[in-house]
């Protein structure tokens, strides 16, 4: 990823440029700033748009009573304009006093300049702003050098960065993770001076960046990097370095078999967790038998257990939380990759939970000793299972082509009813009746 040296007015949608029109036309300054200034240099369309300008927020909303706008945090001068279909936060130029709560400032001053209104941003490569009617990039901490050679640095002093919001620890590690970049090493430093500003925070704060860090395309050689920060927030991974695992199976501790899992598992959440915590617990469940070879019976449920615990913690969504606890239920499962199987093992965990079973099967084996089983057994189970879908394969009782009305109405009734349909969806999958009305009843009435 090289950062560009230009930036190209096309790239401001029309209705930020609009909003900068309408300022610049009452005679205030305002610019695109931080995260967008940022993704432009990178050769990404920004999601989101801040501007920063000497308007104050009265000021703003008078001009631009056009559109709707949102008093997010109009006492820190923010607020937000729904310009079209885009949001733009839109701040005053500000200087700030000390951080007594280690999040919000406690005073705020107006009428500062746009440099020092820069000089208070946590990083150089998100403190940058553009003069779109000169069409300059305005840089004074060295953010697009920064950009060139990807490296995180903290504006200023990096302790005062850290001390003014703990939070701006993971946020850094989560640019990293991100955008695949070296952390400056004063700055790395400072990350690690000030981790125990992490246990104040929030856990929805935590939560948002550790799971946009996980994400992140570089997530695994920052964890490995800076497992003592993360550690404050996630000390159950801590017993993981350096456990030496003493197994045919395994080849790797389990944190650096944890890490490989998480790098070759796709970037979502759900597998992300799973990858991070479904070896959670091998430490605890260790034993070792006469020829000191380790196992680690019972660890699949204990490490969900952890998780679960964990996520709660988070306050994760349930859904979350329960896809990823069950996936590390069930993550040592094998099987054959047969039409069968696959059938049978989809209907009983619902076919996203299969295909989600299949990539950190195949994840978990490309972190063990014989990496070269992994792709041959995934593509044979994604295979069998796409088989599968093509032979409009039963996989629920609600896919058979007879009903519990239908059994009700041949003289079956109570828990016969339940039972019989899951007998007859086990002879479906297993082959040996077809998924047809008759043939179904016909089973179903050797029940009566």
């Amino acid at each position: 990823m090289t950062a560009r040296t230009h930036l190209r007015q096309s790239a401001v949608p029309p209705a930020v440029a609009a909003l900068l029109k309408t300022l610049h036309e009452a005679g205030f300054s305002a610019y695109p700033v931080g995260g967008c200034v940022r993704d432009l240099l990178l050769g990404r369309q920004p999601h989101d748009w801040d501007v920063t300008t000497n308007a104050l927020p009265r000021q703003s909303e008078e001009l631009l009573q056009s559109c709707r706008v949102i008093e997010t945090g109009v006492q820190h001068g923010t607020i937000t304009v729904l310009a079209g279909d885009c949001p733009v936060e839109l701040t005053t130029f500000r200087g700030e006093g000390g951080y007594a709560d280690g999040r919000h400032p406690d005073t705020v001053t107006f009428g500062v300049t746009l440099q020092q209104d820069l000089s208070r941003r946590d990083f150089t490569i998100g403190a940058m702003a553009w003069d779109t009617e000169k069409n300059c990039l305005i840089d004074p901490f060295g953010g697009q050098r920064d950009l060139q050679n990807r490296l995180l640095r903290a504006v200023g002093d990096p302790d005062r960065r850290f001390a003014e919001d703990g939070l701006r620890i993971l946020r850094g590690l989560r640019f990293a993770a991100e955008l695949g970049f070296a952390v400056e090493p004063e700055t790395a430093a400072a990350l690690r001076r000030n981790a125990p500003r992490l246990q104040s925070l929030s856990p929805e704060r935590v939560r948002a960046e550790l799971q946009k860090l996980l994400c992140g395309r570089a997530a695994a050689p920052v964890l490995r990097e800076y497992i003592e920060v993360i550690g404050v927030v996630l000390p159950e991974l801590l017993p993981m370095v350096g456990f030496a695992q003493n197994n045919p199976h395994h080849n790797r501790d389990v944190w650096e078999h944890t890490l490989t899992v998480l790098e070759n598992i796709p970037a979502e959440p759900v597998l992300r967790w799973a990858a991070l915590l479904h070896d959670a617990e091998k430490p605890a469940c260790c034993t070792v038998d006469a020829e000191g070879v380790r196992h680690f019976h019972g660890h699949q449920q204990k490490s969900a257990e952890t998780a679960e615990a964990i996520l709660r913690r988070l306050h994760c969504e349930t859904r979350l939380i329960a896809d990823v606890t069950e996936l590390i239920k069930i993550h040592d499962i094998r099987f054959p990759a047969t039409v069968e199987t696959a059938t049978r093992w989809a209907g009983r965990w619902g076919e996203k939970r299969f295909l989600q079973f299949t990539e950190l099967r195949r994840a978990d084996t490309l972190g063990q000793a014989h990496p070269g089983e992994a792709e041959p057994y995934y593509r044979a189970l994604r295979a069998a299972y796409d088989e599968a879908k093509r032979q409009d394969a039963c996989f629920t009782v609600r896919q058979l082509a007879v009903s519990g009305d239908d059994l009700t109405a041949i003289g079956l009734s109570g828990p016969a009813v339940g039972e019989t349909l899951r007998r007859l969806l086990r002879l479906v999958q297993g082959g040996t009746l077809p998924n047809e009305r008759a043939a179904l009843l016909a089973e179903a009435r050797q029940q009566e």
